[in-house]
């Protein structure tokens, strides 16, 4: 059995980056995907139910499910980031960050870029109805 206090700090992490996710998705530069698969990765340490929970959800679960069965990112969701870390990049270069601070950036936001653009399409494959049977087993 694990410990409780594991089991909270688990759970506080899953619920956290659930509540930063969903934020994600109405302001501007706040990513929802990374934070869903960490929430999606710590959930079943704290919280077995709510790790059901996301699995099972209508909008989140077949991201879940494309991650955990092809490694695969939605397109939409690729084309978004990248123009995201565009327009990041763009702010700090407006605001006049420092060479290094921009090169940096530069470098760490190609590394994120190449890893997504590397990542295959989700396909959907599978029904919603299949997928929350599959989670339940």
């Amino acid at each position: 059995m694990t410990h409780p206090v594991s089991r909270i700090a688990w759970s506080g992490l899953a619920y956290g980056c659930i509540g930063l996710g969903t934020a994600g998705l109405v302001v501007p530069l706040l990513p929802t995907t990374p934070f869903l698969l960490v929430a999606a990765w710590a959930a079943p340490k704290g919280s077995p139910r709510l790790a059901r929970w996301l699995h099972a959800h209508p909008r989140l679960g077949p991201t879940l499910h494309a991650w955990r069965e092809q490694r695969a990112v939605p397109r939409r969701a690729k084309r978004l980031a990248l123009v995201l870390l565009l327009m990041s990049w763009l702010v700090l270069w407006v605001g006049g960050a420092a060479p290094a601070v921009l090169a940096l950036t530069g470098l760490l936001f190609t590394g994120v870029a190449t890893f997504l653009l590397t990542r295959p399409d989700a396909t959907g494959a599978g029904s919603l109805t299949a997928m929350r049977e599959k989670v339940i087993e």
